[in-house]
């Protein structure tokens, strides 16, 4: 432990940590060390230049409170969340439905709604009803999926981003005995994300824009299956090849089809055009 210097400080770091007897743990911290010196000695940081990453960090962790997540948005934007999302959720299976990024904005436990809801509460927009089913691998209904969906309004607006008097755009469903959801919401707009923290200010020094195509997430949980985390985007979007997070994939690309006026798939009779989206999800057996 004397006489460190850039050749020999790392191994004497790893060895601090031989006695942890978490081995998983132990693993995950030795390649930390390793692959974190490594960097620094590959770029040479001057002292200013890393007192000014961690002032980075201490700023991330400042802007994070219960209803935002500046640690995720880094994550999204650094292309981490989609890279461990590839590792844990791999699948050829054309039967089960990919994943992607969670995002900041998700909130546990929303108001629980009825099949067929309108959940644009306190909002305004352009219609848009949303319906599908979820499966599982053979293609077999799964009834009482717990589905939570979340969205921006039409202006690019998350709830939580809104002095609203409660939630909007936000809720629980459960699929019917056929595996059957649907539900009534405004369409969605592309958005940025938020720019107002220093995640924004990396992406505006760097020059890359903060935008996200238009989509709808989804979370689906039922007993025996893998959870599922994912978002549908519209199909004529103009940031499906930018998505500041890297979420897009094709298979979750998807007409919100322009509908005119008359009876709706639900019988609703429709005095104006409204979008339609239908997705039908797969589940993977946990």
């Amino acid at each position: 432990m004397r006489n460190l210097n850039a050749e020999n400080i790392t191994d004497a770091v790893i060895e601090e940590f031989s006695g942890c007897r978490d081995e998983r743990l132990k693993t995950i911290l030795n390649s930390l060390v390793t692959h974190l010196h490594a960097f620094l000695r590959e770029v040479e940081p001057t002292e200013q230049e890393w007192t000014q990453a961690i002032d980075f960090l201490t700023r991330t962790g400042q802007k994070c409170d219960d209803q935002r997540q500046e640690f995720i948005l880094l994550s999204d934007t650094l292309g981490v969340t989609m890279l461990v999302d590839a590792l844990n959720h791999q699948t050829s299976d054309p039967m089960v439905s990919e994943s992607t990024v969670l995002g900041p904005f998700y909130v546990a436990d929303p108001p629980q709604a009825d099949q067929g809801a309108s959940i644009d509460w306190n909002v305004e927009g352009e219609p848009l009803y949303v319906e599908g089913r979820v499966h599982d691998e053979r293609g077999e209904p799964l009834a009482n999926v717990v589905i939570d969906v979340w969205q921006s309004d039409s202006e690019g607006f998350y709830d939580v981003q809104k002095e609203l008097d409660g939630a909007s755009l936000r809720a629980r469903f459960t699929t019917d005995d056929q595996g059957r959801y649907a539900f009534w919401t405004v369409t969605p707009a592309p958005y940025p994300i938020p720019t107002d923290g220093p995640v924004g200010k990396m992406l505006e020094v760097t020059g890359r824009h903060p935008y996200r195509p238009a989509h709808v997430h989804f979370m689906l949980m039922a007993d025996g299956y893998e959870t599922l985390v994912t978002q549908v985007f519209a199909e004529d979007d103009p940031y499906l090849d930018s998505d500041a997070v890297f979420g897009v994939k094709d298979s979750l690309v998807r007409d919100y089809r322009q509908m005119p006026t008359g009876e709706a798939p639900d019988g609703r009779s429709m005095p104006s055009s409204y979008r339609y989206l239908n997705y039908d999800f797969g589940l993977k057996a946990s």
